[in-house]
């Protein structure tokens, strides 16, 4: 009896409820079962489609080079990053709105009007400038507002909303102008031309804007906020996060975005444009280069560092494809393969790996 009492009192003691948990993740850390071996960190989305970037020029480059012609010239470097510009801000805007689940179709219409309102109040006059940019900003400042409003107070899906405000705008547009309007001053129109070397002096305010955004969405409440309405709303909302007040936010920053890259726009082309938006097609161009920089649509995942990527490749083809002479249908068809091809290869690295018996 004495010998089993030593025994009993020498036995470990079982953990209590409260202790089980720790106990068993403690055992698990020191002895692990059988299993799939880790599988090794790969990188992110934006590092990838940033690669890519510098695969598509360098394959670019090769076939350019093989038909005969030169690709990476200083003309030719300084084009794609002035092309970069305007689809990159408008571009950047749409990451933000993306990122809280929403969306915005108006940019197109809106960069057109805006190099129209900036065009004709400058009217030529250096003088007029800061009234112009002002002009152009609050302008922008309410369309995002009204989007933002629409999307959270009425329930009208974003696609919807932001659709009728594309709808309104391109009337006002084509009921009041039939061409170019407006003149810009030469001392504003640097903005669209100068460069430092082969880089152009705009392509700074574009690194300016997604260094702002960058900080914004990292380093701030309201960015942590914009990436949990985009994860989940409603559990964002029982956390304490005024979810429709950071879709607003989204909305009025990224039609500032937009407002920026009818500025630059208007320098670019030195008059109002009534199609500098729609010609380009930047709704759609501006999603893709999103989805291609690692967004996804549902919001929650993403950034600005991979948007820029996406732009950088869109422009890259498009110099590669003009200096083939690439028919434009057969041009669409490729860039939209290359967009398809990338979204699948996102997808496929978000599957979770089978664990093995």
């Amino acid at each position: 009896m004495a010998t089993e009492s030593r025994q009993a009192a020498s036995a470990p003691t079982p953990p209590s409820k409260d202790q089980d948990s720790r106990w068993t993740l403690r055992k698990t850390a020191k002895s692990p079962g059988p299993g799939p071996e880790p599988r090794p960190q790969r990188a992110g989305p934006a590092a990838g489609i940033w690669l890519a970037a510098l695969g598509v020029t360098l394959l670019g480059w090769i076939v350019v080079t093989i038909r005969g012609g030169d690709f990476l010239t200083q003309p030719i470097i300084t084009g794609i990053l002035s092309s970069c510009v305007a689809l990159g801000l408008i571009a950047l805007g749409q990451t933000i709105v993306i990122l809280t689940g929403s969306l915005d179709l108006s940019v197109a219409y809106l960069v057109s009007l805006g190099t129209l309102v900036a065009a004709e109040t400058m009217a030529g006059q250096d003088g007029n400038i800061p009234i112009a940019v002002a002009a152009v900003l609050a302008l922008s400042a309410a369309v995002g507002l009204a989007n933002g409003l629409i999307v959270t107070r009425l329930k009208v899906h974003a696609f919807i909303a932001t659709l009728g405000t594309a709808l309104i705008l391109r009337g006002w547009i084509e009921d009041n102008y039939t061409g170019p309007a407006g003149s810009v001053p030469a001392s504003f129109r640097r903005l669209g031309y100068d460069r430092i070397g082969p880089v152009p002096v705009s392509v700074f305010l574009l690194a300016a804007v997604a260094l702002a955004l960058w900080l914004l969405l990292r380093h701030t409440r309201i960015g942590h906020h914009m990436y949990a309405t985009g994860g989940d709303e409603h559990a964002a909302r029982l956390s304490g996060v005024r979810t429709r007040r950071t879709v607003v936010i989204a909305h009025v920053l990224c039609s500032l975005c937009v407002g920026i890259a009818a500025l630059f726009l208007a320098a670019r082309f030195g008059a109002g444009t009534p199609w500098a938006g729609t010609e380009a097609r930047y709704d759609l161009e501006s999603i893709a280069a999103v989805v291609l920089g690692g967004t996804i649509l549902a919001g929650g995942r993403g950034g600005v560092a991979g948007t820029l990527g996406g732009v950088l490749v869109l422009a890259v083809l498009d110099s590669v494809f003009d200096q083939l002479s690439v028919d434009p249908f057969v041009k669409n068809v490729l860039r939209g393969v290359v967009i398809i091809a990338a979204v699948a290869l996102y997808a496929h690295r978000r599957r979770p790996a089978r664990r093995t018996a």
